[in-house]
C-alpha cells in the first residue's frame, strides 16, 4: 500500500491516472474512501491523489499535529514530495478549512484551482456568524460525548450527512471509517476545526474556486455557499438539489461532470 513519510507521520494515500494533477481532501474524522465514486472516473483523464489525512482512514495514529494548519502543511509536504504543480485542490467540508489554511500558509504555491464541497467559512457561531455548527456548550457537549459514547455520536451524525437516510449497508461503511480514528484526536481535532475563522483568508484565495453545495440543509445552509461566491475573488456555486452535505455521493454523476467542467475550463 502506498505511503508517504512525512511530518512525522505516514500518510496513506491512493493514486490513479495521469495528467493534471486533482487531490480530493474528505472531512473530519473522514477518509478518502468517501471519494470512491470520484476516482475511477477522474483517472481517466487526470492524476488523481487521494490521502488519507493524519490518523484518519488507514494512516499511522499518531497523537500529536491535528490542528487544521498541521494538515495543510501535510498536503504542502505531500505536493512537494510528489513533485505536483499547478494542483486542483478539492476539499470536502473539513477538506474545504484545509484548502484554506493551505492558502493562508502558502498562498496558491502550486495551486492552480479549488473546489470547495458543502462548508462554511467558520464552524463556530457567534453574534455575526450564524452559519457554523455549533456554539461553545454545543460544543463541549459534543466533545464531552465523542470521549464517553461515541458510537451514538457517530449513528446519530451519519443522517445528516444526506438528504436521504442512507441504506444500512452504507452506514454500516460510513460508521466503519469514522471509527477507525481515535477518540482522542477525534475531539483534539474538532475542537481545532471549530474554533478557526477562514472569513479573513478569503480575498487572497486567488485561484478560479467552484463552490459544490447540497439543498438539504441539516448541515450547511446555502447561504453559507453565497457568501462564499460573494467574498472569494474568482468563484461560481452550483447547488445540488438532490444533496446534502455529500453531493458527491448523493449525485456522482453530476458532481462528477460539473467538476470536470470546471476543471476543463481551466486550460
Amino acid at each position: 500500500m502506498p505511503y508517504l513519510s512525512l511530518n512525522g507521520t505516514r500518510l496513506y494515500y491512493e493514486e490513479k491516472g495521469e495528467g493534471q494533477p486533482i487531490i480530493f481532501i474528505h472531512g473530519v474524522w473522514m477518509s478518502g474512501r468517501f471519494f470512491k465514486k470520484q476516482i475511477p472516473y477522474f483517472a481517466r483523464r487526470y492524476r488523481v491523489i487521494v490521502p488519507d489525512l493524519r490518523s484518519h482512514g488507514r494512516s499511522a495514529h499518531v497523537h500529536f499535529g491535528h490542528t487544521l494548519p498541521g494538515y495543510a502543511r501535510d498536503i504542502h509536504a505531500l505536493i512537494a514530495d510528489l513533485g505536483l504543480k499547478n494542483v486542483v485542490l478539492i476539499g470536502w467540508s473539513m477538506g474545504a478549512l484545509v484548502t484554506w489554511d493551505y492558502f493562508k500558509q502558502f498562498g496558491s504555491e502550486n495551486v492552480r484551482a479549488t473546489v470547495i464541497i458543502d462548508q462554511s467559512a467558520c464552524d463556530l457561531t457567534a453574534p455575526d456568524w450564524t452559519m457554523g455548527l455549533f456554539d461553545l456548550a454545543e460544543l463541549r457537549r459534543t466533545m464531552a460525548a465523542v470521549q464517553t459514547d461515541r458510537e451514538t455520536v457517530v449513528r446519530d451524525f451519519i443522517p445528516l450527512m444526506f438528504k436521504d437516510k442512507p441504506a444500512e449497508e452504507e452506514a454500516r461503511w460510513i460508521f466503519d471509517e469514522i471509527t477507525r480514528l481515535p477518540e482522542s484526536v477525534a475531539g483534539a481535532i474538532l475542537f481545532d476545526q471549530t474554533l478557526q475563522d477562514y472569513r479573513p483568508v478569503l480575498s487572497s484565495v486567488n485561484v478560479p474556486t467552484l463552490l459544490c453545495f447540497g439543498r438539504d440543509e441539516k448541515l450547511y445552509p446555502v447561504a453559507a455557499g453565497e457568501y462564499l461566491c460573494r467574498n472569494l475573488p474568482d468563484a461560481r456555486l452550483v447547488v445540488f438539489e438532490e444533496s446534502g452535505h455529500c453531493p458527491f455521493l448523493e449525485e456522482p454523476e453530476r458532481f462528477n461532470r460539473e467538476v470536470d467542467r470546471f476543471i476543463r475550463s481551466l486550460r
